[in-house]
């Protein structure tokens, strides 16, 4: 089973993708902060991180770096999930290393997952 490392702070939306991720017999983890995030990361070691740039602690940006410059967790798959859809910024995040930058106004839950299944 896959492991998703899903970032989000947004109680209402960890719910809704929690679920779906789960009904597509996904194995979920789930980290509200920057913090939590980066220990998640190293402990759980996902196939795929579904990452918001808005968070406490350190934003997504910040975690897309330190997992990308560290030997032990840089070929994890990072998608960005944001609603901060500017063109500087899907182009930071491709630039960052993230696989996919999906804007969160422009997918459903269900469409993200159909992502989630072409990557992985």
């Amino acid at each position: 089973m896959k492991k998703i490392l899903l970032i989000e702070d947004d109680p209402f939306l960890i719910d809704i993708y929690t679920t779906k991720l789960k009904e597509a017999e996904y194995a979920v983890s789930v980290a509200e902060d920057g913090d939590t995030a980066l220990r998640k990361i190293k402990d759980e070691m996902p196939d795929l991180m579904l990452l918001d740039i808005v968070l406490p602690n350190f934003n997504g940006w910040e975690i897309l770096r330190k997992v990308h410059s560290d030997e032990k967790t840089k070929n994890i798959k990072v998608v960005i999930l944001s609603n901060l859809g500017e063109k500087e910024e899907v182009e930071k995040g491709i630039k960052l290393g993230a696989v996919k930058y999906l804007v969160k106004a422009h997918y459903t839950p269900s469409e993200v997952i159909e992502e989630i299944k072409k990557i992985l």
